[in-house]
């Protein structure tokens, strides 16, 4: 029989199991590893002397990466809290708790950063200090930190205190436990050795490969509404069925989202919301049930803006700069910060939000969003996270420096937790850190939905509130107006800014389409008589002997080229979700574009396009209005072979269009650069002289694109750092390559992993 047993549980996702080892290793950790467990059956509940605990993993194999297409691929939170608490290896006389801790495994710099990271989890904000540093008054910092200190029983520990770690670096074998061994054998491929067996293990995404979800969706078709909340997720980190606890917000014809928790890509898309049509996202807390999502929001084509109070927004940043590795300040650079105001109502241009401080062990506010209407204003509150009154009234204590809260400060948050709303949401979670339904029995709110749970309602719940599928919509107020035309107007104006208004006006005076889910708009070869205008939704391009295929959001125009030309389209378009577009017949836009002398632009800009689409650097989210933007400014270049860039500042990204360059130095060449390839991303990123140099290594011929158009695009900017790193790291390499023999061996004797 095998004494190693291994398992996919999902992409990107492993458990290796050694029962004679007493070793259950999780290989990977991307978000909602514990609900794929649960739904693969390898977490399961068991009895043991009379306590029902779960199954699970006991160790934590890394990622070497902390992202992968775009995912954060070391999200450890939860699966070291089912270790902790869901499996009772930390609680007290639990039959689990035998004095062995969860593992971290892996390259020391992750295991360093998920430290950190989980120590953020836990507890947000560790001192006073840290507190009044985000505007607090000193003494409403004594009394948050002593509310955190009851919390947590008393002691804000470190995170090695509760973790074990194994340090994977090079290709030594270390043992990890009982005899297992591990070795790295190259990036995220690792060997795992037992008894004379060996299994590999390969956390490394293919590239058009993505982290999945544990639970299907499918597809909803979304009415834009004047005021409406969406209800896109009431479950929480360990309900397998259902994304975690969270809302969408139209405002306006404008959409926000309440959190971004695992998997919000795939719910948007379920919903037919491009990330690209988020205007802001407002922040409850740092949980990674609220805020796995966040790569996502940082990998759009616009800053998207984040609403959260300047005490939840510090402890958010320390906990994301710990797992990102980077700088607090730097995090936010990827975002358009507006700082709320605890408790009174901000006015967002004419949606107005009030956050309200509530008891959680990390910094937390709730929301209450209104807008004025003929009867007054009417209001959404969302609550996630509170607690438990029961919980809250236990922490009750009348003296200053006892660790708990003042019974002023408890029958505030009662008030507040049932203050009058047309809909309330509320989390019923349960346990010492999230909500009762009971204690809103008494609570007046036209329409309260229970959230935050991971079992089904009782009958005692069902009659306090109810509940919400996925992509149900409550409209506050309806719209009298039709959103997709203001929509098609900006698109339009975006491409067309010269063109007289009467003009754009004959454009939008055509029918809007609606098209379900993998419906195909256009067929490979057609020659189309209209061209549709995006307007809602994510239409996909396929041309599978070209091995193309790219996701089209809303902005995008199709057809436009063939229609003009009429020739064949080339590839064929279909419906990912529901689609809306503004159906344009050819003939019309013919004219419209030889009345404003068009022509020449169109085709300019349509070549630019198709040349950033197919580039890595702008192919991925990027939009066409912002491509647009982009095609308009990028300026074309020819470089003779042997041409060398001058080593100075040039705030411009260098994209090769065709020929090749070289960095180089003294040392040899670092790096051959072809089409799509680019440089200069220091100089734009640090405002720096270039590193290294660069010549034409051919006849090459590159466009030349502002820097500081670049820094407002976010997944563009992403992939900048991502580069500067990556080469770093590469330029290090070639030069101890070069180096003699004797000077890499006292090398590597000073540093061994290096």
């Amino acid at each position: 029989m095998a004494k190693i047993t291994k398992f996919q549980v999902a992409s990107g996702l492993y458990l290796i199991e050694i029962p004679d080892a007493n070793l259950y290793i999780l290989c990977g950790c991307p978000a909602d590893s514990v609900k794929h467990l649960m739904k693969r059956g390898l977490i399961v509940t068991k009895e043991k002397d009379g306590v029902y605990f779960e199954t699970g993993p006991n160790a934590l194999l890394l990622s070497d990466v902390l992202v992968q297409n775009g995912s954060f691929a070391n999200l450890g939170e939860f699966p070291v809290l089912q270790m902790l608490y869901r499996q009772g290896m930390i609680l007290p006389n639990h039959p689990n708790n035998t004095g062995i801790k969860p593992m971290l495994i892996g390259l020391w710099e992750q295991v360093d950063a998920q430290l950190e990271y989980i120590y953020r989890g836990n507890y947000g904000l560790v001192s006073p200090e840290e507190i009044i540093k985000t505007g607090i008054s000193p003494e409403t910092a004594d009394e948050m930190m002593r509310m955190k200190l009851k919390f947590a029983f008393g002691k804000i520990s470190p995170a090695d205190e509760l973790l074990d770690t194994c340090i994977v670096d090079g290709r030594e074998t270390v043992e990890i436990r009982n005899g297992v061994y591990i070795r790295r054998l190259r990036l995220n491929l690792f060997q795992i050795e037992y008894d004379g067996e060996r299994v590999t293990v390969d956390l490394n995404l293919a590239p058009h490969e993505s982290y999945g979800a544990p639970y299907p969706l499918g597809f909803h078709y979304i009415r834009r509404e004047y005021f409406a909340v969406i209800h896109s997720g009431e479950g929480d980190g360990w309900n397998a069925n259902r994304p975690c606890m969270s809302s969408i917000m139209m405002f306006q014809g404008k959409i926000y989202l309440i959190d971004a928790g695992p998997n919000v890509l795939y719910s948007l898309m379920a919903l037919g919301i491009g990330v690209n049509e988020i205007d802001g996202i407002f922040h409850t807390h740092g949980h990674d049930d609220h805020m796995a999502g966040f790569t996502t929001l940082m990998r759009t084509d616009h800053r998207i803006k984040y609403y959260a109070t300047p005490l939840v927004r510090a402890s958010v940043a320390k906990k994301l700069a710990a797992l990102m590795s980077i700088d607090e300040q730097s995090l936010f650079e990827y975002f358009d910060v507006h700082d709320l105001k605890f408790d009174e109502w901000n006015d967002i241009n004419g949606l107005e939000v009030k956050p309200v401080f509530s008891p959680h062990p990390v910094e937390t506010s709730i929301f209450f969003f209104r807008t004025l209407w003929e009867e007054g204003y009417p209001c959404y509150a969302h609550l996630a996270d509170v607690v438990s009154l029961d919980v809250l009234k236990g922490m009750i204590t009348d003296k200053d420096q006892e660790n708990g809260v003042s019974q002023d400060f408890y029958d505030r948050v009662e008030r507040i937790y049932l203050s009058k709303a047309a809909i309330k949401k509320i989390d019923v979670g349960g346990g010492l850190i999230h909500g009762e339904a009971k204690d809103f029995r008494k609570d007046s709110s036209a329409k309260i939905f229970l959230s935050h749970t991971s079992s089904d309602l009782t009958n005692e719940q069902k009659e306090i509130g109810s509940g919400a599928p996925f992509g149900m919509v409550d409209v506050l107020i309806p719209t009298a107006q039709n959103y997709l035309h203001s929509y098609a107007y900006d698109f339009l104006r975006t491409y067309f800014p010269t063109a007289p208004e009467h003009q754009l006006n004959i454009l939008l005076n055509n029918s809007i389409e609606n098209f379900n889910p993998e419906s195909i708009l256009f067929k490979d070869g057609a020659v189309n008589t209209y061209l549709y205008l995006i307007l809602t939704g994510n239409v996909e391009r396929i041309h599978s002997e070209y091995r193309i295929h790219s996701t089209l959001s809303a902005g995008a125009l199709i057809g436009e080229m063939s229609g003009l030309e009429k020739r064949p389209i080339t590839g064929t378009y279909r419906a990912v979700n529901f689609v809306q577009a503004l159906r344009l017949p050819s003939t019309l836009y013919e004219q419209f574009v030889r009345q404003n002398s068009l022509y020449e632009n169109i085709k300019r800009l349509q070549n630019n396009r198709e040349f950033l689409q197919k580039s890595w650097l702008f192919g991925e989210v990027v939009s066409y209005p912002t491509q647009n933007r982009l095609a308009q400014a990028m300026k074309h270049r020819h470089c003779a072979k042997k041409y060398e860039f001058p080593a100075a500042i040039h705030p411009t990204i260098f994209v090769i269009k065709k020929g090749g360059m070289e960095r180089y130095s003294d040392e040899g060449v670092y790096e051959t650069l072809s089409s799509g390839h680019f440089f200069g991303e220091e100089c734009v990123l640090f405002k720096m002289k270039s590193l290294y140099r660069v010549r034409a290594a051919d006849s090459t011929d590159i466009y030349e694109i502002p820097g500081e158009m670049l820094l407002d695009i976010p997944v563009v900017r992403w992939k900048l750092f991502e580069t500067f790193q990556k080469r770093m790291e590469m330029d290090t390499r070639a030069r101890f390559e070069a180096l003699p023999n004797p000077a890499k061996e006292w090398l590597l004797r000073q540093n061994p992993t290096a």
